[in-house]
């Protein structure tokens, strides 16, 4: 018989008795609610017995307190510059706080904790919240922006004159607390994508506006550059480039010599510029004796400029031509003012980190580079996420390169 059927006819039947005509009455309710009743005392019985007074007051379960992560999209960026409360209003969500006890978590949740005794929550716990805001760079590779070739996809300006260095770039977002004009600083760390551990520990670990480069050589780079650029951090190439004592010192396959024909060094690059996708420019992993060629810098400074890029100097070379030949070829370049771990000691790299914020406050904008070893980024995350407190804005490198740009009011750069 269907449900339905049996419905009905409970609809239609005299009250208190079933289809069959046996008065509901002659169901033994109470023995069974008295069954019900003993098995309930045993099991409080049990549960007392094994759990002694002291657990009542005390956490059975600690579990990890996960914060959803808002995100903003960068063209959802109005402005070049917002504040990160102004976002956060913007999209609904609520900027994070610590709470300080447990008796504050408690009245938060809403749920009423009852302890033995009239007992209190145990006491103070700090709870740090991570980061809430993650900036979601513009989708790579943007069909726009894409040249085929016979490595892979190469960047390129679109037809209708959109750049590369513009749609994947990271706009500024800084805090509400910052003065008009504060100081800047970018930091550039390099070397990513070889090893998959260190790689990930910086991305995670430092904030989404320091700049991060990739070596064209990691396997799976594609994933991890999606990885850094879904973190919040803007991409860069790194171009390996002929050292003094090359071949001694050999930055790797494909490297751009200044021996080599135009039309060979431009096979490399091509190489090297289709490893991946999302990039916002390129920067030199060393390179003294090909930076110092005009001829052959020149050359590859025009490819850059001509697919939309901008250069950065990573200032580990002092007789680089990048700088002064960057304008000739309209190429936008930041130039670094202090590499951050040139002596890999954690006193040298702190009195350097100081150095930085020191040329950021006198000069507005200060550029660091570094490489991507752990005792750097531990260093490097410490003193990025403390600078915003200390009157700093930290910006993304692509920001650095087109503030130096600008003319000053008496006409200087």
């Amino acid at each position: 018989m269907s449900d339905k059927a049996v419905v009905g006819d409970e609809l239609n039947d005299p009250l208190g008795f079933d289809e069959h005509g046996q008065s509901r009455r002659d169901i033994p309710y109470a023995k069974i609610a008295f069954a019900g009743v003993a098995l309930l005392a045993v099991t409080l019985a049990s549960f007392v017995l094994t759990t002694d007074e002291r657990r009542f007051s005390e956490a059975l379960a600690i579990a990890p307190i996960d914060v959803q992560k808002q995100t903003i999209s960068a063209a959802a960026a109005a402005a070049p510059i917002a504040s990160s409360s102004a976002m956060a209003e913007s999209t609904g969500s609520i900027a994070p706080r610590r709470v300080a006890t447990s008796a504050d978590i408690e009245a938060q949740s809403g749920v009423k904790v009852v302890r033995p005794g009239g007992a209190r929550a145990p006491g103070a716990l700090i709870i740090e919240v991570p980061d809430t805001l993650v900036m979601h760079l513009s989708p790579a590779p943007d069909k726009r922006l894409i040249e085929k070739s016979r490595y892979g996809p190469l960047p390129r300006i679109g037809a209708d004159g959109t750049r590369p260095a513009a749609i994947y770039s990271r706009p500024i977002v800084t805090g509400g607390s910052l003065k008009a004009g504060a100081p800047r600083i970018a930091l550039i760390i390099g070397g990513l994508g070889l090893n998959a551990a260190t790689t990930n520990t910086a991305i995670s670990e430092l904030p989404g506006a320091v700049s991060l480069a990739f070596a064209p050589y990691g396997e799976d780079l594609a994933s991890a550059v999606t990885h850094a650029r879904d973190s919040g951090h803007e991409v860069l190439l790194q171009l390996p480039m002929e050292p003094f004592d090359y071949p001694a010192n050999n930055p790797g396959p494909h490297t751009l010599l200044s021996a080599l024909e135009t039309g060979q060094n431009l096979d490399h690059l091509g190489w090297l510029m289709s490893r991946f996708t999302g990039y916002t420019g390129v920067t030199n992993f060393m390179g003294g004796k090909f930076l110092a060629d005009e001829g052959s810098l020149g050359l590859v400074l025009r490819e850059i400029g001509n697919r939309g890029l901008i250069f950065v100097d990573d200032g580990t070379s002092p007789r680089s031509l990048a700088p002064s030949l960057a304008g000739a070829y309209s190429v936008p370049i930041a130039t670094a003012d202090i590499v951050i771990d040139a002596v890999s000691r954690p006193e040298a790299i702190e009195a350097a980190l100081a150095r930085l914020e020191a040329v950021a406050r006198d000069k507005g904008v200060a550029i660091g580079s570094a490489t991507v070893l752990p005792m750097t980024i531990e260093h490097v995350a410490r003193f990025a996420r403390a600078l915003e407190a200390r009157g700093v804005a930290l910006v993304p490198v692509s920001a650095a390169a087109q503030w130096r740009a600008r003319p000053s009011a008496d006409g200087t750069r």
